[in-house]
């Protein structure tokens, strides 16, 4: 059995935005011979998050449009205000966001391919954006 870890970095351009990363952990994944296994996404900071879906258009419009109905921009956030929170990017709405998703992303690797469905890919989420982040993969598997 190996273990392999690899570092990815993103970049986003925008305060909210949606990033397939599938192609990318495929190349990990082939960079290495590990043929069944498993893959291990996870995302190094608190407003992002990762999960899976179709990566469409309409489709991560209706989610930014869901976030936004579900947690609401500047609403009085105790993360926000100085008499509770040391943080002086205001970006309480961000956090909320990113635990609607997680952080993280587990997939099988069987004949050394990712598990997905035809139409699931892996998505990226920045919320608090721009910024250059950081994913962490881990590769386990013969």
């Amino acid at each position: 059995m190996q273990i392999i870890r690899e570092t990815l970095r993103v970049v986003t351009e925008q305060k909210q935005q949606f990033v397939d990363l599938t192609k990318q952990v495929r190349d990990v994944l082939k960079r290495h011979s590990v043929r069944d296994g498993i893959v291990l996404l996870n995302t190094l900071h608190t407003t992002t998050a990762l999960f899976i879906n179709e990566v469409q258009p309409a489709l991560l419009a209706d989610l930014k449009n869901l976030m936004a109905k579900l947690v609401r921009e500047r609403d009085g956030y105790f993360h926000n205000d100085p008499l509770y929170s040391d943080c002086d990017r205001e970006n309480a709405t961000a956090h909320l966001r990113a635990t609607l998703f997680g952080n993280n992303v587990a997939l099988g690797v069987a004949e050394g391919e990712l598990v997905l469905g035809q139409f699931q890919g892996i998505i990226f989420a920045e919320l608090d954006g721009p910024r250059e982040r950081t994913l962490e993969v881990q590769l386990m598997g013969a």
